[in-house]
């Protein structure tokens, strides 16, 4: 009778790769909590000795306006982009379904070119894209018979900017949303479809008594990965704007930033910093756990 004797080598060998992907992560969420209850400036960083002041940090932000204009544009911005996000890729997905083997491996191609382009590559082609006297879309518009688009300057303007960076964000996280939901849409057996059709139901219909349901919690997936990926963009809008024009584009990653670079306010940004990771983790506890009991 042989006797079963467990391993401890797969432990003792992912070990090392578990132990510095934990220091990564969390060692920095531990630094800045620690240093959002420090009165922690130049001098502190230059001559260390930061003294623990409590919950004045926090105390100063959520007594202020400031903050809490950030904070409803971060909820407006997360909420187009997300929601947009969403809609294109389900669109795209069902189309993917539908399409033959040789257009859907074109546009499969595509979506995952525009998926793997570098962050800051895709944000100086739109900077190129938008420019107000060589730009592409100001002479598509203009070519168009939109006249007052001639020389107009995109980024001078808040709406404008905001405008511009919704694409930009859009454009960038359409192809890992579609291709994902594609994935899941492969998953449906025909049958159900077929026997839909037979009945009579629409397009419409089919989608939202057969294939929303069957894929509730992939879609809550999605968008809670999406709500995260869009609350904390910032290579995007500080390249492109730099939160301007006059705080437009200033989301709370970009108000964080500014108030520790411009302000050498670090234990302010690292207040703002962890806010940012509570109201993110509070927006999405309570969906990841709904789906996870779905």
């Amino acid at each position: 009778m042989w006797v079963r004797t467990r391993s401890y080598w797969p432990y003792l060998l992912i070990a090392p790769a578990v132990v510095g992907g934990a220091f990564l992560l969390l060692y920095p969420l531990f630094k800045a909590a620690v240093i959002s209850f420090q009165h922690f400036r130049m001098g502190e960083l230059i001559r260390g000795g930061a003294v623990f002041v409590g919950l004045d940090n926090y105390t100063e932000l959520l007594t202020g306006t400031e903050f809490w204009e950030v904070l409803l544009r971060t909820a407006v911005w997360t909420a187009i982009n997300v929601v947009l996000i969403v809609g294109l890729s389900t669109g795209i997905a069902l189309m993917m379904v539908r399409l033959g083997r040789g257009l859907r491996l074109a546009l499969m191609s595509a979506l995952a070119l525009a998926w793997a382009m570098p962050i800051i590559a895709a944000t100086t082609v739109f900077q190129w894209l938008f420019q107000s006297e060589l730009g592409l879309v100001n002479w598509l518009l203009v070519t168009l018979g939109l006249e007052s688009f001639q020389g107009y300057t995109w980024f001078a303007n808040g709406t404008a900017t905001f405008a511009v960076l919704v694409v930009l964000v859009v454009w960038q996280s359409v192809p890992f949303a579609a291709l994902t939901l594609y994935a899941g849409l492969t998953t449906i057996p025909a049958e159900l479809y077929e026997s839909a059709r037979i009945d009579g139901g629409t397009g419409w219909q089919v989608f939202r008594q057969i294939t929303f349901p069957i894929l509730r919690p992939l879609f809550a997936l999605v968008a809670s990965l999406e709500v995260i990926w869009v609350a904390k963009c910032f290579p995007q809008i500080w390249v492109l704007s730099q939160g301007g024009p006059d705080d437009a584009t200033t989301t709370l990653p970009v108000y964080a930033f500014k108030i520790a670079r411009v302000l050498h306010r670090y234990d302010l940004g690292s207040a703002v910093a962890m806010l940012t990771v509570v109201i993110l983790a509070i927006a999405l506890v309570s969906n990841l756990r709904r789906m996870v009991r779905q």
